[in-house]
């Protein structure tokens, strides 16, 4: 449709996750129609991200150092770590500010269908953490679906018979969500998890 830097443009666009081709054109004519100086800053952002950006030695959580803000915290507490399958599960977690223990981000779950398996993951690493036996609770919290749920699983077989303290993170209805369109593994789940109260 295209021809040239534009079609190559749109084309590298939609090789990123979440853009089809409507969206990588879109885009593309954004930043054809977009000040020099707004592409170059966007060009350079890349490139930083690129060049300074990493993943932490300790839990795989993005960094700019060797160790992420969080693994460098004194303030955390190393008996409990949060497992999730990538950084962006963690940013969920923190706005909630509910949790003060550290994390260990696997990069991704067990997905046999794309050809990912336990060794695919950071795995090792976390079993490698757990040696120190600072830590006395594993919290999982994958994704809720087939692959986070398989993940899950095979976390609690494999750190089950340590001794350690296992819990996944509760699911459930969401606040202000009606019985009515709840789906039977939702609802089947919120059952499950059901706490005393009073």
């Amino acid at each position: 449709m295209y021809e040239g830097a534009l079609a190559d443009l749109v084309e590298e666009l939609g090789r990123l996750p979440g853009i089809g081709p409507k969206s990588a054109q879109r885009i593309a004519f954004h930043v054809l129609g977009s000040d020099r100086v707004d592409v170059d800053r966007l060009v350079e952002a890349l490139r930083v991200v690129k060049d300074e950006v990493r993943f932490c030695e300790v839990c795989g959580n993005v960094a700019t150092e060797e160790k992420c803000r969080i693994c460098r915290d004194p303030r955390r507490g190393d008996d409990v770590i949060c497992v999730v399958e990538e950084p962006k599960d963690i940013i969920a977690i923190e706005r909630t500010g509910e949790f003060r223990g550290r994390y260990h981000v696997l990069g991704g779950a067990i997905n046999p269908l794309d050809g990912v398996g336990p060794d695919d993951l950071r795995i090792r690493e976390l079993l490698q953490r757990l040696q120190s036996g600072e830590t006395k609770e594993l919290i999982i919290a994958t994704d809720p679906n087939t692959e986070g749920e398989a993940t899950a699983t095979y976390l609690a077989l494999t750190i089950g018979p340590t001794g350690l303290t296992l819990s996944r993170l509760a699911s459930g209805l969401p606040v202000g969500g009606d019985l009515e369109y709840a789906d039977e593994v939702t609802l089947g789940r919120a059952f499950e998890g059901r706490r005393p109260i009073g």
